[in-house]
């Protein structure tokens, strides 16, 4: 049988399996849309890892990781947002990432992570959780919808017309 799955604040020590799936992150959203979505440095695992690094410790922000034993399988980046009048909003916690590794999907651990960062952020006050997700990630906003999220904006993109659009 294999160990049980624990939810836990990330530490300095998962910070290359928090790079690696923030770099699955990038390169699935670029697939999405190259135009929107940044390209993928060449090191991209190296620079997810590293601005995941920054936000460790921070008070208004929580990393949190899904892990099995010493495998990492996925985590979750969210923090409490001020009111803002650019957005229209009052303040509220934000999901700014949540990632599963390919082969632990379907399993519930993104559901799992979801719950633990929600609880975070209520616990500090949050008065409503927001995130955003790609339009073309089916499987996301089908999970987010089954949690209690409702679409409220659509964002929409235009590039200039005299812009390399190859990405």
């Amino acid at each position: 049988m294999s160990p049980e799955i624990v939810i836990r604040p990330a530490e300095t020590g998962d910070l290359a399996a928090l790079g690696r799936l923030g770099a699955a992150l990038v390169r699935t959203h670029h697939g999405f849309d190259a135009q929107r979505f940044m390209a993928p440095p060449p090191d991209v695992e190296g620079g997810y890892a590293w601005f995941l690094g920054t936000q460790l410790g921070l008070a208004d922000v929580v990393v949190l990781v899904a892990a099995r034993g010493d495998a990492v399988l996925g985590y979750v980046y969210a923090g409490l947002e001020p009111e803002s009048w650019k957005e229209l909003r009052g303040p509220a916690g934000f999901i700014h990432d949540v990632v599963v590794d390919v082969d632990e999907r379907g399993h519930g651990v993104a559901t799992r992570l979801l719950a633990a960062a929600a609880a975070w952020l209520e616990d500090r006050g949050a008065p409503r959780l927001m995130l955003w997700t790609a339009e073309h990630n089916v499987a996301a906003r089908r999970l987010f919808a089954r949690l209690g999220f409702r679409a409220t904006m659509v964002e929409m993109t235009r590039e200039r017309a005299d812009c390399d659009k190859s990405g």
